[in-house]
Order: C-alpha cells, then sequence, then structure tokens
C-alpha cells in the first residue's frame, strides 16, 4: 500500500514510471491481488509478477486479463553445462581460485541430475568440488564420475502436492493405466510415493479406476 500510495503521489515523466516486482505472486490470495487492480488501471505501477505456478490457476482472471504472460522456458542440458564450466574458471564468483580438473562426464552427469535447473546444479558442483579428493603431486582435486556419484545421493523430485504437478502426476497414472501399460503405471505410483505423496490418496486413486474404467469392462476388477 505504501508503494503504491508513493507511485500514485509522484509526478509522472516520460520512460520514468514506478516498477513493482512481486516475486512468487501465486502466494498473494485472490483479495491481495485485486489491491493492484485500480493502481495497474490508472497507470501508476507497472506490475511484473513472477511465478513458478500456472499463472490461469493462481492469478486473478481480471489481473491476469491486464497483464502479458511470458513463459520462461527450462534450460538445455547444453546451457547448464556451459553455466558449470563458466563457474569453474570465474575467479570472483565462482571455482576460480580453486585448483580442480573436472572430467566433462562429471559436468555432463551434473547438467543431467539438475534436471535442467542452474541452481541445483551449481550447488552440487560447489559441493562436489569440495569433497573431491586432491592429487598428493600435483596438488590439484580431481573430480570425476566415480566422485561425483559419491556426492549424488538421490535426485529431489519435482513435485509439488497441492499443485499442478500433483495433478500432472495421477492423470499420467491414470493415461497409463486407460493405455494397458503397467510398467509406466508403477513408475508413476512409486514416482509419487518417492516425493512424499499419502500413499492412501494414490490407493484411492487406484479403487476409483478399478470401480469406474475397468470396473465397465470387468466387473470384478474392485474386488480384485
Amino acid at each position: 500500500k505504501e508503494v503504491t500510495a508513493a507511485a500514485q503521489d509522484r509526478p509522472r515523466r516520460p520512460g520514468r514510471r514506478t516498477i513493482v516486482f512481486v516475486d512468487e505472486i501465486h502466494r498473494f490470495n485472490k483479495a491481495q491481488q485485486d489491491a493492484f487492480l485500480p493502481r495497474v488501471e490508472a497507470g501508476d505501477i507497472v506490475l511484473i509478477g513472477a511465478t513458478t505456478e500456472n499463472p490461469s490457476f493462481e492469478v486473478n482472471a481480471a489481473l491476469l486479463s491486464r497483464s502479458k504472460v511470458f513463459v520462461l522456458q527450462a534450460l538445455t542440458s547444453e546451457a547448464v553445462e556451459q553455466i558449470l564450466r563458466r563457474a569453474l574458471v570465474d575467479q570472483e564468483h565462482g571455482l576460480g581460485a580453486l585448483e580442480i580438473t573436472v572430467a566433462d562426464e562429471a559436468i555432463a552427469a551434473i547438467a543431467r541430475f539438475a534436471n535442467r535447473d542452474a541452481r541445483a546444479a551449481l550447488n552440487l558442483l560447489e559441493f562436489a568440488a569440495a569433497s573431491a579428493p586432491m592429487d598428493p603431486e600435483t596438488c590439484v582435486r580431481q573430480l570425476g564420475l566415480p566422485q561425483l556419484e559419491h556426492s549424488i545421493q538421490r535426485r529431489a523430485l519435482l513435485y509439488d502436492k497441492g499443485g499442478e504437478e500433483h495433478y500432472n502426476l495421477i492423470s499420467a497414472l491414470h493415461k497409463s493405466m486407460r493405455n494397458s501399460d503397467p510398467d509406466a503405471a508403477i513408475y508413476w505410483v512409486a514416482r509419487m510415493l518417492e516425493a512424499g505423496e499419502d500413499p492412501l490418496y494414490v490407493a484411492r486413486r487406484l479403487i476409483r479406476f478399478a470401480s469406474e474404467d475397468i470396473g465397465n469392462a470387468d466387473p470384478q476388477a474392485l474386488t480384485v
């Protein structure tokens, strides 16, 4: 309120407008998002909202209709590898001051493991580099694939129990079962459970599927 009030009172000049950047705008409830509307419509502020959720679900329709949506695509593995190599030679912000040699296959493995997330890739590189063994003769740390595997324990699966990814995965499970693909169905069930989903939720969905989808063809499916 203070920012928008100040923007309203500030004399407008060509090329000079108040920019309000709201990170994770989906955390604002609908009433809070409504508070931006009068100032946006009056042109007092330029509102920029960032969100990791689908704005069609999480952003107020009135605010969304007055906005331009830009979808930021995930990085490619090649781009993540380039970021990692840049970090290895950056003396000020990266690991350039650390005497370390990283094998090409280790860089490629980090990029794949990070699932195109640059921040996760850089964190893993920093951790793996700090724990990499040092060559006693050259005093240079060596990070290869075997050493990297010790640093990588498991991947943090992308899953939000109340958000869009939750419904994406349960939808994938249903489509796999409708397609009579048991391997895919087991994969999606295992991924949801591994990411922390409530087993009872999965069980209820399987019961519903057995009674509605398969039950149409085999009345005994639910009993089985």
